[in-house]
């Protein structure tokens, strides 16, 4: 079912970004400003077509990815259903786009995305130990590592991602070197119970 509707927002994407074409100049200049179709009214993630929580996500880490997703840098390993989905909607940005995208982003109001999966938090603790070096002991990420902030993240992208960094459907890209810095991390995650734990550690954190 989640293929299927990421098949749909795929096909059907560019019929609507037809329609916002023919608008007017006054409406033209928001045509860009579409990501609530898939990442929620309010940017808190839609768990249906697996499309993370973007309020309050930090706007230099939103740029990078939205830059990788337009450069092919990211989402296009044919395993990342979810990258393979949203690298045609960056693909079409231009630089100013992404900038008023960024700074619109940041206008959402912040709000930690629901709990929804469960795992020991004590392993999940110990394990989130070699994260925390770049993450920050609070989950609260450090801009000058390259490393977003965790906590309050919807846990279900975080296990998908570290499923797909784990994999190499993520960070494999040559060009994409702070993706490369996460394979071994998710690596030393031995099993999907591991990654469970560490995530259910990191819902346990607050939002620096």
């Amino acid at each position: 079912m989640m293929k299927l509707l990421i098949i749909l927002v795929v096909l059907l994407f560019p019929a609507v970004a037809s329609v916002n074409a023919q608008q007017s100049d006054a409406l033209a200049e928001i045509d860009d400003r579409y990501c609530m179709t898939c990442h929620g009214a309010e940017g808190q993630g839609n768990i249906g077509v697996q499309a993370p929580r973007i309020a309050g996500m930090e706007d230099w880490y939103l740029r990078r990815q939205l830059l990788n997703f337009r450069a092919g840098i990211r989402g296009t390993h044919p395993e990342d259903e979810q990258g393979l989905a949203m690298q045609p909607m960056a693909a079409r940005l231009s630089d100013d786009s992404i900038t008023d995208i960024v700074q619109w982003v940041g206008t959402f109001d912040y709000q930690p995305a629901d709990v929804t999966i469960s795992g020991d938090t004590s392993r999940g603790r110990t394990l989130y130990r070699s994260c925390e070096t770049c993450h920050g002991a609070q989950g609260g990420g450090n801009q000058a590592f390259g490393a977003p902030a965790l906590a309050g993240q919807n846990d279900w992208y975080l296990v998908t991602q570290l499923q797909n960094f784990k994999a190499g459907y993520r960070g494999s890209h040559p060009d994409d070197s702070f993706g490369a810095m996460m394979i071994p991390m998710a690596a030393a995650l031995r099993n999907e119970q591991a990654i469970l734990d560490v995530v259910s550690y990191i819902n346990t954190l607050g939002r620096q």
